[in-house]
């Protein structure tokens, strides 16, 4: 069970992992581009049964994929305005929890100190 008091800047972790190493980002994304480029090639050698005349254009299914990437980040964007909390928005209804608590045993000390 993790301590609620340590912040997660505060953690440090000694242990080194796969992206940590320069070499291996290296080479994964030249796995990337190769795997890019075979597919590049196997568009021009693969029949493909096509349904709309785009998509016979060069490229139609990478425009079409970029496009529709670009398009769910300004939507993203635009859902942030009306979706985004403040930070300590999860901690608040604790806080007040915890306040009228408090509130609530110092009013219950006063009543029986007056009597």
């Amino acid at each position: 069970m993790s301590n609620p008091d340590i912040k997660h800047d505060q953690i440090h972790d000694d242990r080194v992992y796969f992206f940590d190493k320069p070499r291996n980002v290296k080479i994964l994304m030249r796995v990337f581009y190769a795997l890019c480029a075979l597919l590049v090639v196997l568009d021009f050698v693969i029949n493909r049964y096509t349904y709309h005349p785009w998509e016979n254009l060069w490229a139609f299914y990478p425009i079409y994929g970029f496009i529709g990437c670009v398009v769910l980040v300004v939507i993203a964007k635009w859902m942030r305005t009306f979706l985004m909390r403040d930070e300590d928005y999860y901690d608040k209804p604790e806080e007040r929890r915890l306040h009228e608590i408090s509130h609530a045993r110092s009013v219950e000390e006063d009543h029986h100190v007056g009597h």
